[in-house]
């Protein structure tokens, strides 16, 4: 009977409805910022989970022309399948190199160009400079892949040009018929496209270090190159080890639409990555199946290396995600 007195005490409680009714309240004061939202998070469900069910085609031998009733159910057949073929394993090859490439020279370049903006004094030159390096990531990968194939041109491609006027070069260079040159196009044109926008958020982190800290190191007889050393970089490692662990996630979402509009018989074996493998099997030769094990491989790998890498940051005392 005591029990039953104080479980009812408690629930009429009056901090416990005063807690309640404070919780609504603040939900009220705040219904305006939850419509805004509310778009954006049915985006979400619509796009993003509801699409989660064509999953189970990875477990069955889908035919289109059968309810999902008469599927036939398969296991893990398709999976076991994709390390057995070779086309799979290079492709997983392709996208693990290309994406290992952009991802390193990504951030090498933007660290570097975001430390030297920072050092720029002159602010019309690191304007321009900023301006410059942003513009790239405004246009689409189709009109980027375009200019691409055009500079490489064997015919009338501009660096060919230069080369040959400069006379390093006797002969056209087939930049895109050479596979030991096709995982360098792809990272250097990432870079060009992206570093100018990735250097902001590092430009950011860096006005959150104490001025006072670059004081004390000029007192102290420092150059522009210890002060960087000892203050700016690692004022900054906070976020670039949070934006390795975002990177992470991504190492098997390498570009699709470059190597997918430059690939050509003779490159091959060395362009194609996992998306357009997926592509290949889903929608050119109907094995539906096959292609969405490979999808579901792709997006469970990511989920486990961002795990483990915010886990190592964790252990390490590092900043993390979560």
């Amino acid at each position: 009977m005591k029990n039953k007195k104080n479980k009812v005490s408690v629930e009429e409680s009056p901090t416990v409805l005063t807690n309640k009714k404070s919780k609504w309240q603040i939900l009220g004061k705040q219904k305006m910022l939850i419509l805004m939202s509310l778009p954006f998070v049915l985006y979400i469900i619509l796009f993003r989970y509801v699409p989660l069910w064509g999953w189970t085609m990875a477990f069955q031998d889908y035919k289109p022309y059968k309810t999902f009733g008469e599927q036939e159910w398969v296991g893990f057949k398709w999976f076991i399948q994709l390390f057995t073929e070779k086309e799979f394993l290079l492709s997983l090859r392709n996208t693990v190199g290309m994406s290992l490439i952009s991802t390193a020279l990504g951030y090498v370049t933007a660290i570097l160009i975001a430390v030297f903006l920072n050092e720029v004094r002159y602010i019309g030159i690191k304007r321009f400079v900023q301006t410059v390096s942003y513009l790239p990531h405004f246009l689409s990968w189709v009109i980027v892949t375009g200019l691409v194939a055009n500079v490489l041109s064997v015919e009338d491609g501009t660096l060919n040009n230069i080369l040959m006027g400069l006379h390093i070069v006797d002969a056209p260079v087939k930049w895109l018929s050479v596979p030991k040159y096709f995982w360098h196009i792809i990272g250097w044109t990432y870079v060009w496209k992206e570093v100018g926008w990735n250097t902001i958020v590092y430009l950011g982190a860096m006005t959150a270090i104490d001025p006072c800290l670059y004081e004390a190191a000029q007192i102290d007889g420092c150059g522009r190159l210890r002060k960087i050393w000892h203050i700016t970089l690692p004022g900054i490692k906070p976020t670039i080890i949070i934006m390795m662990i975002m990177s992470a996630g991504h190492i098997l979402d390498a570009n699709f639409e470059m190597p997918y509009l430059l690939q050509n018989g003779m490159i091959q074996d060395v362009a194609e990555t996992i998306d357009i493998y997926v592509l290949k099997y889903g929608f050119k030769l109907s094995r539906y199946g096959l292609a969405t094990a490979a999808g579901i491989f792709k997006n469970v790998v990511n989920i486990i290396l961002l795990v483990i890498a915010n886990s190592i940051a964790k252990k390490s005392g590092e900043e993390r995600l979560i």
